[in-house]
């Protein structure tokens, strides 16, 4: 008897491996098969990445063929891009800010005598008269070479300073042709503040001021005070 049930017992574990086996093995498979996929979309996918990247080389160069082939700079579309990005609200900082007046002293480097100056948020770059002026090369960069005055005040020294060479900048004056101005940039000190700026190289002989600080600079000092004048050494915050 205990034979029989012995034999029986056999014979259906025999059948249930006849029937199981081959869906095990499918799974076994199916698992093997889903793991070679993720595998091989693993190693695929850097392929993709470097793919993208040409595209990012061909904006790059995009943006160099935009360059103006003359090397020449418009004042009015920087003024204008400029007034674009301003046009976006910023948080107002809590931290104190320096009040400056509408005409200050300061001290362009390698100068002994200050000048002054006349703040304008309407200029977009700063400016200073220039006589003289000479294109040269130092160390395989260009520098100009000229001569800062005062014209309007008697007896001005008249001092030779090197600035290097930054740009040519297209400007539109009012009711006349745009013309082109050498910028160079020069360190200079306002009150206590030690500043480097971008300067266009002017004749202003006919001006108040024989330098004009623009908004590219003003943004780096604090606010201005259109009814006063001569706050920097004051230090005045708000």
């Amino acid at each position: 008897m205990r034979g029989m049930i012995f034999l029986k017992s056999q014979v259906l574990l025999s059948i249930l491996l006849l029937v199981f086996a081959p869906m095990v093995a499918n799974a076994e498979e199916a698992e093997v098969k889903k793991e070679q996929k993720e595998q091989k979309e693993v190693k695929e996918q850097p392929k993709a990445v470097e793919k993208a990247e040409p595209s990012k080389n061909t904006e790059s160069k995009d943006e160099e063929k935009a360059m103006p082939e003359d090397g020449v700079v418009d004042e009015d579309d920087a003024e204008e891009e400029e007034a674009e990005s301003a046009a976006v609200a910023r948080p107002v900082l809590p931290d104190p800010i320096q009040v400056y007046g509408w005409r200050e002293k300061i001290l362009i480097d390698g100068l002994e005598k200050t000048f002054t100056a006349k703040l304008d948020t309407g200029a977009y770059t700063s400016s200073i008269h220039a006589e003289e002026k000479e294109l040269f090369e130092r160390d395989g960069k260009k520098w100009l070479r000229f001569i800062v005055t005062e014209p309007r005040k008697k007896g001005s020294p008249r001092v030779r300073i090197e600035a290097p060479f930054v740009r040519i900048a297209r400007i539109k004056n009012p009711g006349a042709e745009s013309e082109t101005r050498e910028v160079v940039r020069l360190a200079f000190k306002l009150g206590k503040r030690k500043l480097r700026g971008e300067f266009t190289l002017n004749d202003r002989s006919n001006m108040l001021s024989a330098v004009l600080i623009g908004r590219t600079t003003i943004k780096e000092l604090g606010w201005i005070d259109p009814s006063r004048t001569n706050l920097a050494d004051d230090n005045i915050m708000r």
